[in-house]
């Protein structure tokens, strides 16, 4: 694999950083670089700007409005976002359920959800998870009982992230109770303000509100927003997962947030030397430098194979489990740096308090992020059982 970028790579990143630095909303990096809350106007406006130019769909195929990139210019434009520091494309929409629809929706479908979605109108959640069907997916409860046109909806969904935003949602169901677990599943599409739908807020361990329980009694679908065939829905949750775990490698973003905590390890602190002088934190950070170079070339490998037309294969079980993993360590590796400045109770500061003698500012949502982090090896599909289709699928164990 030839890692040297072409002249037009060169000139397309150039491209991209021109246009990020001209367009990114001032509103929305001011709340950022002041550590407010994000709202969705601040994740809806990027996305319609992108979606305005053709690139808020970077790996979607030209015919429903993506722009055609290689697999080098979708890898250089996720870098030039994540190195601009902007707000994540959310993934529910743009990278789960179109490549859904795209696959095995009709036609109606596409033309019905796919132009809105790119255009940045419509913000997705996912309900796949429940209560008693976490890592075991398949064994999910919620019914959906056909009556005429529509189905009759009833069940719970739980961390739904961001369901609190949402217009729409794409839930997994049970219509066949008397099949096997898998084989009486299927795919959904839900209006989220349809009656009977009630979102309800977990509260994480940060804090903050990013999770929700979803409740549907009774709720009213229109067979017509079923997705693939009736009991075939487990077909597309797989299909959907393997490209969700591609996507939550976060290479590029794990990149950003090594080298901001090497230039925070750089910094002399006031009690000490800087943290980069000590031998024990030197080799954790090279170590884990070091395995993101190797996922960046698996990731990279993953590009390419999508751009021959094929699809994330078992290397997407790699990708989440490597991804996650780095993703957590480098939020240990800054609770080192940051040491006691880092203590939870100095949490919730408003902007300037890290002007006195507290502590550095990087070090001001430390316990934050690592906290938050520790759902990434969750989910998406647990490392545990990632590691067991490794098994079975490279393996043949």
């Amino acid at each position: 694999m030839n890692l040297d970028f072409a002249d037009e790579d060169v000139a397309f990143r150039a491209e991209i950083r021109a246009f990020i630095a001209e367009n990114y909303p001032a509103e929305t990096r001011a709340r950022q670089d002041s550590h407010e809350e994000l709202r969705r106007e601040d994740f809806m406006a990027w996305h319609r700007i992108l979606g305005a130019r053709g690139w808020s769909a970077p790996s979607w195929p030209k015919e429903y409005g993506g722009p055609g990139w290689t697999a080098i210019q979708k890898f250089i434009f996720a870098e030039e976002l994540a190195d601009a520091g902007t707000v994540p494309i959310l993934p529910f929409g743009i990278n789960m359920v179109a490549p859904v629809i795209q696959a095995f929706g009709t036609d109606e479908q596409k033309q019905r959800f796919l132009p809105p979605l790119l255009r940045g109108e419509v913000w997705w959640c996912q309900g796949y998870s429940e209560p008693g069907a976490g890592s075991d997916l398949a064994g999910l409860s919620t019914r959906a009982v056909r009556d005429g046109d529509d189905y009759i909806v009833t069940g719970q969904k739980a961390w739904t992230t961001l369901a609190q935003f949402a217009d729409w949602g794409f839930f997994l169901v049970r219509t066949d109770p008397a099949a096997k677990k898998q084989e009486g599943i299927s795919f959904l599409l839900i209006d989220m303000a349809s009656p009977g739908v009630t979102v309800r807020p977990i509260i994480t361990l940060d804090g903050a509100h990013e999770v929700n329980e979803v409740w549907l009694d009774e709720v009213r679908v229109p067979v017509a927003n079923r997705v693939h065939e009736e009991n075939k829905g487990w077909t597309c949750a797989k299909f959907l997962l393997a490209h969700e775990r591609t996507n939550i490698a976060g290479v590029a973003r794990s990149k950003r947030a090594l080298e901001k905590l090497r230039a925070a390890a750089r910094q002399e602190m006031q009690d000490g030397a800087p943290m980069i002088e000590d031998p024990f934190f030197a080799r954790k950070l090279a170590e884990t430098e070091i395995e993101l170079m190797a996922l960046e070339y698996t990731e990279l490998r993953t590009l390419a194979r999508e751009s021959q037309g094929r699809g994330p294969g078992p290397e997407s079980s790699l990708l989440k489990i490597k991804g996650t993993e780095i993703q957590q360590r480098s939020t240990e590796l800054i609770l080192d740096v940051a040491g006691r400045y880092a203590s939870p109770h100095l949490a919730g500061l408003v902007a300037g308090d890290n002007d006195l003698a507290i502590g550095p500012d990087y070090a001001r949502d430390a316990a934050d992020s690592y906290f938050n982090m520790r759902k990434a090896s969750i989910y998406g599909g647990s490392n545990e059982i990632q590691r067991n289709i490794i098994a079975k699928a490279i393996l043949g164990l």
